[in-house]
């Protein structure tokens, strides 16, 4: 049966909102989107979205559509615009999802879900990496035991490369614990279940590559009693990362890039217990020896379908299609991202940074 599409704007042809959103809405996968206004400041990029969204009217300013009706509104601004934009669509009644990051800070993340409230709209924000291949089965290892208790969890979204763009610059929300860092920290609070005991134990921002005066080097440790401490890396100057999430629990390991993942862990039962010995360790020789035994391990290895950016994106939007049709559960909630925003906010906080553009 054919499905019902919903009627949308999206402000920004960017990176973005043309390469990320606007992929999925040109897609043959897409049954769920009708891209009615395209809101874009460059007359090129309007005279472009006219040709690659047939149908769809194209405005210079989003004021221009508030007395308009859409089913949802897709705020793609500039980063620095995220919360004067989505506020405004708010009061005016529409729907809205919003790039990440959500907000500058915690009172004006606070300050839209209580707008989305009193106007009796829907507000989510675009965390797609929840969704994905990658962190779907990593959270579904993490919850299966099959790595015993977690005790740790890495996550890097590291690189070797220079930035010099907007998205360097301080004044507009910007530097890459704004950039990527809704996508690291977001999904470690995901797996923590949003814990509101969680606090930042250490962190550090630095410049390390980028031509602007925003940090392209990013490391933050997150406690949260009685579970497993989190390890988050952005760092520019990193040429040998080689995953993005890594569990590492009692019985075992697990790592994973985008694309693939790996597991090596023991099964309960199958390895003998051993007694404890208090002298060193002999051969039969009688010589010492270190303490070390073959264990019996099992490995797991496969590769994923799909990344955030394709897969991740779509199954976003066929849950937030429930949400607008059907009134279902947000897939991402407001309240659990104004955390991740508290979290980056405490981190800027302890590592002022120096204004420089």
């Amino acid at each position: 049966m054919k499905m019902k599409k919903i009627k949308i704007a999206i402000i920004g042809q960017g990176r973005s909102g043309r390469d990320i959103h606007g992929k999925f809405f040109k897609s043959e996968n897409n049954d769920i989107i009708e891209v009615a206004a395209v809101v874009e400041a460059n007359e090129d990029r309007r005279k472009r979205a006219l040709k690659e969204y047939p149908g769809c009217k194209v405005y210079e300013s989003y004021k221009e559509i508030l007395d308009m009706d859409f089913d949802l509104v897709v705020n793609a601004s500039y980063s620095h615009m995220h919360y004067p934009i989505t506020k405004e669509l708010l009061e005016n009644g529409f729907n809205v999802l919003c790039e990440k990051p959500f907000a500058r800070n915690y009172y004006e993340c606070t300050d839209l879900i209580k707008t989305a409230k009193e106007n009796n709209c829907i507000l989510t924000v675009f965390h797609q990496s929840n969704s994905s291949p990658f962190f779907m089965h990593a959270k579904e290892v993490y919850n299966s035991g099959k790595l015993g208790d977690i005790l740790q969890i890495n996550i890097k979204y590291n690189g070797f490369s220079r930035r010099w763009d907007w998205q360097t610059l301080q004044t507009m929300v910007a530097g890459s614990l704004y950039n990527t860092g809704p996508h690291p920290v977001g999904m470690v609070l995901d797996l923590l279940g949003y814990d509101n005991n969680t606090r930042v134990a250490y962190s550090k921002l630095d410049k390390a590559l980028t031509f602007g005066d925003a940090e392209d080097f990013v490391k933050i440790i997150l406690d949260t009693p009685n579970k497993p401490l989190a390890d988050i890396e952005i760092h520019s100057t990193d040429a040998y990362s080689d995953y993005n999430i890594k569990l590492i629990g009692t019985k075992g390991t697990y790592k994973c890039t985008l694309g693939e993942y790996k597991m090596k862990y023991v099964a309960d039962g199958e390895n003998p217990d051993r007694e404890v010995v208090r002298d060193t360790l002999v051969n039969e020789e009688g010589f010492p020896v270190f303490c070390s035994e073959d264990l019996k391990t099992h490995e797991e290895t496969d590769k994923f379908n799909g990344s955030p950016f394709d897969v991740g994106t779509e199954d976003f939007y066929r849950h937030l299609y429930a949400s607008v049709m059907d009134g279902k559960e947000l897939f991402v909630k407001p309240e659990n991202i104004a955390k991740v925003i508290s979290i980056m906010e405490t981190v800027h906080g302890q590592n002022p940074m120096s204004v420089e553009f």
